[in-house]
C-alpha cells in the first residue's frame, strides 16, 4: 500500500475538502495535524515557499495547495471518478 500522508489543519476550510476526496476514492492516509502559529519542520520542508496547508504527502512526495492535491488524488486514483468523462457534463459540474 502506498505511504500517504495530509498535513492539514482543522480549522482550515481546505484539508477537510482533500479529507473528503480521500475518503470518496478510499484511499487510507495518516492525518498529520499542524499548528498554525508553529509550524513544524517537515511543513516547511514540504512547502518552503508559503509554507501553507494542506499538504499531501504520497510515497515521499510533497505536493502543496489543494485544488493541485485534488487533481492528483484524481489522476492517480482512477476509481470513482469526481467529474464525468464527458468535457460538457463536465464543465456544468464544475459550473
Amino acid at each position: 500500500m502506498a505511504d500517504v500522508k495530509l498535513h492539514g489543519l482543522w480549522a482550515s476550510p481546505f484539508s477537510p475538502r482533500i479529507q473528503l476526496a480521500l475518503n470518496l476514492k478510499g484511499v487510507s492516509y495518516e492525518w498529520v495535524g499542524e499548528d498554525s502559529e508553529n509550524k513544524s519542520a517537515q511543513l516547511l520542508q514540504y512547502n518552503p515557499i508559503y509554507k501553507k496547508l494542506p499538504v499531501l504527502v504520497h510515497d515521499g512526495k510533497p505536493l502543496p495547495e489543494s485544488l493541485i492535491i485534488l487533481e492528483y488524488i484524481e489522476e492517480t486514483w482512477k476509481n470513482s471518478p469526481f467529474l464525468p468523462e464527458d468535457p460538457y457534463e463536465r464543465s456544468r459540474v464544475r459550473f
